[in-house]
Order: structure tokens, then sequence, then C-alpha cells
């Protein structure tokens, strides 16, 4: 055992000094879905959404503000050769990679959100104005965690990296006699149909050689700019509709319609040199240009050549968050395949202290939550557990929203009157504050976020829900009755008991939404996807829910259908599929193998009905058949990191039950693992373990021990995880009797049953 255990140690070590970092590839989940044909149970499984991850490879800061890559126009992020497309393979509107310019604020492995960003282009030419958006074919990609670059067709090499909130490009030229760094003020969106962003107002000055500033306003929101070049022996001009302004220093727009709409922006010309350099640095703002430069000063401090410098800081942040977690295999392809999952799961939100442009006070304010439905059950439980001074940070700028604006967002952009996102889901950021709450972790005012979330359970689906004890769609039902269950556990907290007594019989209104007599949710419309893949959910009484299937027998053949056991492999949709082709799958009533998320949960619902075998077994398949290297790496839309935060959890064989403090223990897909939560470190060990391959056995759970302790329930509290620990857990090539009968708790359940201590995650 010591051998073994030294083994294990080394191989640890080994990882890390190839570091996680060196193991991200920005690229997965760029294009469409390529990935080895599923076999066995992975086959049955039907993929409804777009078969592509829509990520893009672009520089990033951990949770930062600003981010920076080649720009095509394609959807959605403005990288790459894709199309608009809601379901099956995405079509091309390119046939290779092309970029016309750099440009800022891209969306990250989200689907449709109307519109797009992708702000102050910066295209380096060698050619006249007028060729000014033409596309260039680009060679000799490269990226990893804060970094970008690439060789445009007419030989100029571009490289971006940023800094929380700024951007710094370096451009290396080839000997022109009229070389020209153009920066479009007025471009935004994407090429494609409907999805172009106009400025509403916009000005711009030059303030003297090397330095401008300037400002628009688009959907509503000011984003300023301050803008520094090294090019002193350049000519530094405005322009307004391809046409030189020479003497120029201002031009302002007060009012700009989509109908005269002219480019407009920055330009600096001169002879370039072969190997020449010129940088622009771009601090960004939504308070104005004063706050924008002050922001570049900050993250990239004074003076010229910043641009390695501020790259290596991005890296140093980069490095940092990513070896919270070490894990242990043999697999290159496997560490690079959780590297740049861990990655993903760390580029949105994004946190921009003190920017709000939409009030006034200082503090904490976030955009880009745009997949609230996707990441509240992953993403967020992660954030929490590697980041919580940041998770709180997120928190307190929901509450101001909440506060500022009348009610939680289910999604919120950098616009105003963001899209709400509320035919997608209700109350769930609830879910996030109540995790929080039970963490106890400081820095919240919890009397103040309980008025705001009691006030929010009754705006939108949640008037329907009060009159007639159910909402449709109705997955809102379901919400809904969680998010009076989350909030009572913060009444709790707080000490209102008629709170508490007032929530409770509300929290108990989930099982409206249920046919008695199919044990699925009743009819309705739903939300990308159908009653079954939202029939499944981890609800916060799962053992009643059981019940309303007919008991633990009945509700796992009922899972064994729906994840497709004993069922013949299915055709996925292809390019543009028909109608009737995608009512066909939708009748199937299959689990989407994480090609979406509204089941990404339902797995775990296995371990409630004392059935840990099968999860074990659908988490092995998606884990080695559903995710890959190469650009084709997604099964479907990343969204903000739910999908990649996913594979992160399920690869450490945990997974979070968001809101309700607990996590569930499953077979890990590593022999070790560990990461940092604060101070502590919590670490997850195996014995008899195989490393898992494609088409290879599942392994399963034989016993568990906790810090030396034998476990033999099938979860642990978030409390127990954050205050750190050692699991260590036995494997085997059979299902075993651990974890049948003592299945994870339920509401309402006898203290008896699941001691309070254990749910408060107090030690023995």
């Amino acid at each position: 055992m010591a051998g073994l255990a030294s083994q294990h140690e080394a191989g640890l070590q080994n990882t890390e000094q190839g570091s996680m970092i060196e193991r991200v590839d920005p690229f997965i989940g760029s294009e469409a879905t390529s990935l080895p044909q599923p076999t066995g149970l992975a086959a049955t499984w039907w993929w409804p959404k777009p078969q592509i991850g829509n990520t893009h490879p672009g520089a990033t800061y951990p949770l930062g503000m600003v981010s920076a890559c080649g720009y095509s126009g394609a959807y959605p992020t403005g990288y790459g050769r894709y199309d608009l497309a809601l379901e099956g393979v995405p079509p091309t509107i390119h046939d290779r990679q092309l970029v016309s310019g750099f440009t800022h604020f891209q969306q990250s492995g989200t689907g449709a959100i109307r519109k797009y960003y992708n702000y102050f282009r910066v295209t380096p030419m060698t050619s006249s104005l007028d060729d000014l958006g033409r596309l260039y074919e680009i060679t000799d990609e490269h990226a990893e965690p804060g970094w970008y670059s690439a060789t445009l067709d007419t030989g100029v090499t571009a490289e971006v990296t940023v800094g929380p909130k700024s951007a710094v490009h370096r451009y290396t030229f080839p000997r022109h006699a009229s070389s020209r760094l153009v920066i479009d003020f007025s471009l935004g969106g994407l090429s494609i149909p409907y999805g172009v962003t106009i400025p509403l107002r916009a000005h711009l000055e030059s303030l003297g050689p090397g330095t401008a500033q300037g400002e628009i306003v688009v959907e509503g929101t000011p984003i300023a700019v301050y803008i520094e070049c090294d090019t002193p022996q350049w000519r530094q001009m405005l322009w307004y509709d391809r046409r030189l302004m020479p003497g120029g220093k201002r031009l302002d727009f007060d009012h700009i319609r989509p109908t005269t709409l002219r480019p407009f922006g920055m330009m600096w010309a001169g002879p370039s040199e072969p190997g020449q350099t010129i940088e622009v640095r771009i601090g960004f703002s939504l308070r104005g240009v004063e706050q924008a430069k002050a922001n570049l000063e900050k993250d990239c401090g004074t003076g010229e050549s910043r641009f390695t410098a501020r790259r290596e800081k991005t890296a140093k942040a980069w490095r940092k968050r990513l070896k919270s977690i070490t894990v242990d295999s043999p697999s290159i392809e496997r560490r690079t395949v959780f590297a740049t999952a861990l990655y993903h799961s760390l580029i949105k939100p994004c946190l921009a202290p003190s920017e709000s442009p939409f009030w006034p006070s200082d503090g904490p304010f976030a955009f880009d939550f745009s997949t609230m439905w996707d990441i509240y059950r992953t993403q967020l439980p992660l954030l929490t557990a590697l980041m919580p001074e940041r998770a709180v940070e997120l928190a307190n700028a929901l509450l101001t929203i909440c506060e500022e604006e009348g009610n939680f967002p289910i999604g919120y952009r950098m616009a105003k009157g963001s899209d709400r996102f509320s035919r997608q889901g209700s109350a769930l950021a609830h879910t996030f504050l109540a995790d929080l709450c039970q963490l106890g972790l400081p820095g919240i005012d919890w009397e103040g976020a309980l008025v705001h979330m009691s006030d929010d359970l009754r705006r939108t689906y949640g008037e329907e829900f009060l009159l007639n004890g159910e909402a449709h769609p109705i997955s809102h039902t379901l919400d809904l009755a969680f998010g009076y269950w989350c909030t009572a556990k913060v009444a709790q907290r707080v000490g209102d008991k008629t709170l508490v007594d007032q929530f409770t019989p509300m929290a108990a209104q989930w099982a409206n939404a249920f046919d008695p007599s199919t044990g699925l949710l009743k009819d309705s419309t739903y939300y990308e996807g159908s009653r079954y893949n939202y029939s499944f959910r981890l609800l916060h009484d799962m053992a009643s829910r059981i019940e309303v299937s007919g008991g633990r027998e009945a509700f796992v053949r009922q899972l064994d259908e729906f994840f497709g056991y004993g069922a013949d492999p299915v055709i996925q949709p292809g390019l543009k599929p028909a109608v009737a082709d995608m009512q066909a799958g939708y009748r199937l009533g299959r689990f989407e193998g994480l090609n979406n998320e509204p089941d990404m949960d339902a797995p775990w619902a296995y371990h409630y009905a004392g059935r840990p075998d099968r999860t074990a077994e659908i988490v092995h398949n998606v884990l080695l058949q559903q995710f890959g290297t190469g650009r084709g790496g997604l099964p479907g839309n990343d969204d903000s990191g739910g999908l990649s935060s996913w594979y992160v959890w399920a690869s450490l064989g945990l997974f979070p039950v968001a809101g309700q403090n607990l996590f569930l223990v499953n077979a890990p897909s590593f022999a070790e693992s560990s990461f940092a939560i604060g101070d502590e470190t919590f670490a997850v060990r195996t014995e008899g373990f195989i490393e898992p391959t494609h088409g290879g056995p599942v392994q399963y759970v034989q016993s568990v021990t906790f810090n030396g302790e034998p476990l033999e329930r099938s979860f642990i509290t978030a409390t127990e995880l954050h205050r750190g620990g050692d699991l260590l857990i036995t494997l085997g090539e059979s299902p075993s009797e651990w974890a049948t009968e003592n299945v994870p708790p339920s509401w309402p359940t006898p203290t008896s049953a699941v001691p309070e201590r254990i749910m408060r995650g107090e030690k023995p």
C-alpha cells in the first residue's frame, strides 16, 4: 500500500509539474461535434440541440470583464465558421477560418441570446481603408488561457491578451509602405441576419500622439475606452465612412439610426519594417473614459511594450485558478479534456466591480450569466467551492440587481433592460443564495436578502403559482416550489419562524406538477426538452417524488427507460433536420446525453432509489463518450460553463445537489484528485481503480470511508466538503450493496434518519 500511495503521489506531482494550464486547449468546442461513434448505452441518447460547443479560443481572464478574439461574424461568439443553429448539425457560413479583425466581449458557449457584443474591432491592414471589413484567411492559430494568436494572409501576426478590465493587442507587420491599424467603433454583433448591434450614440477623440478615448452607447449601456498605441512614428487620424479626417480631433454622434449608420473610428498608419511590432492597449469601463483610463493603468501600468507583462500576469491568474484542482491520470487526452473543462467553467460570469452603468453606487456588479438555468446546478457550486469570495461577490451583485431593478434576473447581459429569460426558469438565484446561506459564508446581509427572495417569488410566474398552486410551463412549478424551500432555509437562518411556517406548505406544492397516473409531469410546454427531461430532476423531497411513480422499483423502471436501457441506437439529427424527425426524437422521451442541460442532474436520481450502480453506468458513458479533445470535443453548447462544470464534478466522483447543501458520491474517473477550498484541501482517493476507456468496463463503488470512518450514505454535505477532508472510495467490477438503503435525505425527513449534525456538517 505504501508503494501504491507513493506512486499516486508521484502521479499527482507529475500532473502538477505538467501544469494544468499547459493541458488547456481553448479550441475545444469551437467547431461542430466530432466524437467517436457512441456505443452501448450512449448510442441510445438523442441530441436535440445544436451539435457544437459554441466556445471560442480567445483571450480571457478568470471571471473577468473583457475577452478578445478573432472576429469572423459567425454565430454565436463572432469567432469561427458557423451560422445560426437551433438544432442538429450547425450549417457553415465560411469554409475555413477567417477574420476581419479582433473584437472584445464574447459570449462563452451560449446559444441564441439575441445580441452578441464584439465591440471595438481592431484590424491590422496593409491596404486602403476601403478594404475595412474584408475577411482574411488565418493560419498558425494558437491559444492558451489569457492569450490568442493568429497569422493573417497579409503576413501580419496578431496576438491579444486581456486583464480584468483591459485588452492588449500586439501586431507584427511585414515590410510595407503603408501599413495601418484600424479601430472600428461602430461594429457590433454578428454578420448573420438580424445579428448586428448598432450604437445609438458615440463620441471619440484624439488626445495626442498614441492616445485616444471614446464611448459608445449600445443597448442602453455606455462602453468607454481609453486607448494607447505605441506608434509615435505613424500618423494618427480619425475616420468616418471609410474616409480619413486629417487634422480632425473629435467625432460626435448624438443619435445613430440603423439606416444612417456609417462606420467610424480611429487609425494609425505608416511604413512598417519586417518584424516591426505595434502594440495597442485598451482600458474599458461602463462608467466613462476617466475610469477606463484608470482601469488600463491598474491592469497594465505605464510605459511602452506592456504586452508581455500583461500576458504573464493573466497566465499567473489562470495558473492559480487551474491548479486548485489536481487529477492523476496517465492519459494526456483525459487530462486535456478535464483541464479545459475547468478552464471553461471559470470564464463567466463577468465580474466588474464598481462598473454598473445603471446605478451610481460602487460595489459588486456582474453580467453575462446569460444561462442561469444551466449554470445554477453545477457551475455556481463549483465557483462557490473554488472561489468562495467571488461567489459572495456574485451573490451581492444579484441582490443589488434585484434591489435596483425590481427582481432577480434569470439571465443578465451587458444591456439596459437586459433580457430576463423568464421563460427558461423561475427563482434560480434562490438556489444559489440558499447554498451560500447554508454554508454560512460571510459577507451577505441575509435579512436583506430574505426580503428580496420573498418578494421575487411573487413575480412573473409566481402570481399564477400563488393563485393556482401551479404555473405553466409546468417546470416553473418545480422551480417556484423549490424557491420557497430555499427561501425558507434563509428565513430559518435569520430566525423568521413566521415566514418558515408560511413557505413550508408552498414548497410542498411541487407535487401539483405531476400526473399521479403516469408518475411524470403534466401536459404542458417545455423549454428545450420534454416532460421526460424535466420529470427526473432532483427535488427537495425525492422520497415523495419516487412514491408518485409508484415506489422505488417503478421509479427505477421509468429511469431505465429514460436512459435507454435495452433500447435500440438512435439516429441523431443532421443538417437542417425535418420537423417530423425532431418530433419523433422528442417522442422517444430520452436522455439528451449532455447535448443539452435540462436533464443534467437526472443520472443522480438513481441514488435516491438506492441504485448508485446505475448512476455509475450512465456517468461513465457520458464522461468517456460525450467529451473529447479537438475542436469538436463537446456534445453541445457549453452554456457559460454549465456543461464543462458538470464534467468537472462528475470526473471527481461528486455531484452538487444545488440549494440543498448536498454532494452525491459516485465512482470517480481519476485514481486520485484533490482540490483547494479556501485554506483546506478535499481529496478523493481510490482503491481498485482501473483507468477508464471508451467502451471499457464500468467501475462501481464497493465501500467508502470519509476521514477514516466508514461512510454508508451516498452523500456528504457541502459543509463537510468545504471543511476539507479525505474521501477514500473502493471500486470494483460489479455493483455492491453500498448505499442501497442509506439514500440521500429528502424533505420532510425525520431527523433520526439523517441526523441534523450531519446536515450541519458537524464532526462526529
